[in-house]
């Protein structure tokens, strides 16, 4: 199917690995040009010289999405370097797994500051050339945890409800200027840095792994597919979105990718 994202524009935040990268790749696949926005150098750096030794073009732009100087920086960057932004995908996350009453406050600032204030950084930097141009397409990447809320997640669930509903509200604030704007929500996927963990614990704390394993075969049970997700099955979701051909009047939704953990 083509996509006809042959030559467009894409930023992609948190991109170094794992989901982010998964669609980064996928972008570039499709003939978009993609920014690899991430805080990891060593990981940003690599998953860029992958696609372009892969006939692909991509450019690492170091980036904290929680700093507005930078994220500023990142959309000058992207402007000098290819002239136009037409995707923006706002993938960068953090989260801290505990009981709310055992958060500190300072640690809210890390789920609230990278979840909801790095989207809304991204959003303000490009919106303005988007309107201008009167095309855009961003999606956010969300968390099925901001849908129905999870234990452990108190204050990522809090972030992420809120990106969802700043979604519907940017979409409908800017849809009369051709910007389209879409929320992607996964649940737990298997990736980069759940198999690296998963290696360590097996490693050096068989005993934890052992009820690990049995805490997995418990949770896998309540996906309905009886399976997790890949980075790349969120990807895919998020590369036809981007497509104004295949999905140029699809707006302001919340579309969980999640193998039926989630249904709404």
């Amino acid at each position: 199917m083509d996509l006809a994202l042959q030559d467009k524009v894409g930023i992609v935040t948190g991109s170094g690995w794992g989901i982010g990268k998964a669609v980064a790749v996928g972008l570039a696949a499709e003939g978009a040009k993609v920014v690899i926005a991430d805080l990891d150098e060593v990981r940003g750096a690599a998953a860029a010289e992958e696609i372009n030794a892969n006939g692909g073009t991509a450019l690492f732009v170091k980036t904290d999405v929680t700093s507005w100087e930078n994220v500023e920086q990142l959309a000058a960057t992207t402007m000098e370097t290819f002239g136009q932004i037409d995707i923006m995908v706002n993938n960068a996350g953090a989260w801290t797994l505990d009981l709310f009453a055992r958060i500190p406050r300072e640690k809210w600032a890390i789920d609230i500051g990278v979840n909801y204030y790095g989207t809304l950084n991204t959003c303000k930097a490009v919106i303005d050339h988007m309107i201008e141009r009167k095309s855009g397409c961003i999606i956010n990447v969300g968390s099925d945890a901001g849908r129905v809320g999870e234990p452990n997640q108190p204050v990522y669930s809090g972030a992420k409800a809120a990106v969802i509903g700043f979604t519907r509200a940017l979409a409908k604030d800017v849809g009369r200027h051709g910007i389209r704007v879409n929320a992607v929500c996964p649940s737990m996927t298997s990736g980069e840095r759940r198999a690296e963990l998963e290696a360590d614990m097996k490693e050096n704390k068989p005993e934890e792994y052992a009820a690990y394993e049995e805490t997995m075969k418990k949770i896998i049970r309540l996906y309905p597919l009886r399976k997790l997700g890949k980075p790349e099955d969120l990807a895919n979701t998020i590369v036809f979105l981007s497509s104004d051909l295949r999905a140029g009047h699809i707006t302001g939704q919340t579309l969980s990718v999640n193998g039926g953990y989630c249904m709404l």
